[in-house]
């Protein structure tokens, strides 16, 4: 995959925040490059996020993310401030633009406390420092710049890439886990949910990850798994498989080789894969009339039997024995308010970052609602979680203390 088609989940999101008139969308466009955002003489002239993939040097691939003004007056404008607010969740590196013949106001200082309380590495943009005679003093975590006169924009960037860098933790799918020369079996089935002539994209990215590991992936169909393990001659490290036939691949993979899926390499490496196990056994207590709420990370179009509106209520329900009420929610809607409902159940989460991820698990942690993925909840459901964690002994122990 070129340095063009870096997934936008793996992309550094870098958000600029900032009040109507502090110059917040002549900045960006100077440090892009490009005329990413509006930029008019009318106060407050963006009403939503605006999302662009590009390459920002040192740093490399990124996610820029041009935000409503945070002081904008109505009911249009609280809506704005909290578009503005949720895109926190998602922020790697946050730049706060500041009027610098105003300096920072209260809505500024309620910014700064919110990207301290959530841990987000954040730069105070002084603009305008063309129309301020005299020293430009500023802290650590401050800068001055000119959009309009491009001054210290380089120095800009520069700082930018420092803060990004720290976001890039050492973190695997799977590689973490075999030695240079295993090889993998990876099971996918073409449905008509996978894009023609593409994998989806965990499947790519697990694919990528073995080889970075000096590993080899052998990827096989549904149906070509106990071929392929008469072939090789000898036992692979492990077959991992899509969900959607883990009952089947199941049955296929020998005791003795380490079986796990996609979604649960996800959970790990994304998100929090012992929460998720945790959260699934409340399956076992859901009651009549009990509320669900599934997510989807993605808005793609719904396929008929689309596996998160159709085919999970329906397990769920057979599976419980009762009939419940499900909601549903997709892309970046995720609601505030958790305590309707007694389990959450995730899709992968492919589309969003991991800090979307994590704000999403803990949302639940703290408001005490038990969640839980696509993958895991259909492994528990054909009674193969337990030797799908397998790898993960500290996992594999939550299911033993139940």
């Amino acid at each position: 995959m070129g340095m063009n088609n870096t997934p936008a989940s793996e992309r550094v999101h870098i958000s600029f925040f900032g009040k109507r008139n502090a110059g917040k969308s002549s900045v960006i466009n100077a440090v892009t490059g490009q005329d990413l955002a509006i930029v008019s003489q009318v106060k407050g002239t963006t009403t939503d996020p605006v999302y662009k993939t590009m390459e920002l040097l040192p740093l490399g691939p990124v996610m820029v993310i041009d935000t409503p003004g945070i002081d904008d007056e109505g009911e249009l404008g609280r809506m704005r401030i909290r578009k503005s607010y949720q895109v926190l969740n998602k922020t790697d590196v946050a730049l706060l633009v500041v009027d610098g013949t105003i300096g920072r106001q209260q809505e500024d200082e309620m910014l700064i406390q919110r990207f301290r309380d959530k841990g987000i590495p954040y730069l105070v943009v002084y603009n305008k420092m063309d129309l301020i005679e005299g020293e430009h003093a500023c802290a650590e975590d401050e800068m001055w710049v000119s959009a309009k006169e491009q001054k210290n924009i380089w120095e800009l960037k520069e700082k930018i890439a420092q803060l990004g860098k720290q976001q890039e933790p050492d973190k695997r799918i799977v590689s973490d886990m075999i030695e240079p020369g295993d090889f993998l079996i990876l099971v996918v089935p073409i449905d008509k949910a996978a894009p023609k002539g593409r994998l989806i994209l965990p499947q790519q990215q697990t694919i990528r990850d073995i080889l970075d590991g000096d590993g080899a992936a052998v990827v096989v169909k549904e149906n070509g798994l106990r071929d392929a393990l008469e072939k090789l001659g000898r036992p692979p490290r492990m077959v991992i498989t899509d969900s959607q036939v883990f009952g089947s691949v199941a049955k296929d993979t020998p005791e003795d080789v380490l079986l796990t899926s996609f979604s649960i390499l996800f959970a790990r490496y994304k998100g929090d894969l012992e929460e998720c196990v945790r959260g699934v056994r409340a399956l076992d207590r859901l009651r009549e009339g009990d509320r669900v709420l599934i997510c989807e990370g993605c808005t793609h179009h719904r396929q008929c039997d689309d596996i998160g509106t159709v085919k999970i209520p329906r397990w769920i329900r057979e599976y419980a024995g009762c009939d419940l009420g499900f909601d549903f929610t997709s892309g970046t809607e995720f609601p505030d308010e958790l305590s309707p409902y007694k389990m959450i159940i995730h899709c992968g989460g492919c589309m969003l970052n991991e800090r979307e991820m994590k704000y999403r698990i803990q949302c639940a942690v703290d408001q005490g609602i038990p969640i839980t993925n696509y993958g895991i909840l259909m492994a528990h459901l054909r009674g193969i979680l337990k030797r799908s964690v397998e790898l993960f002994p500290e996992v594999a122990q939550i299911l033993e203390d139940v």
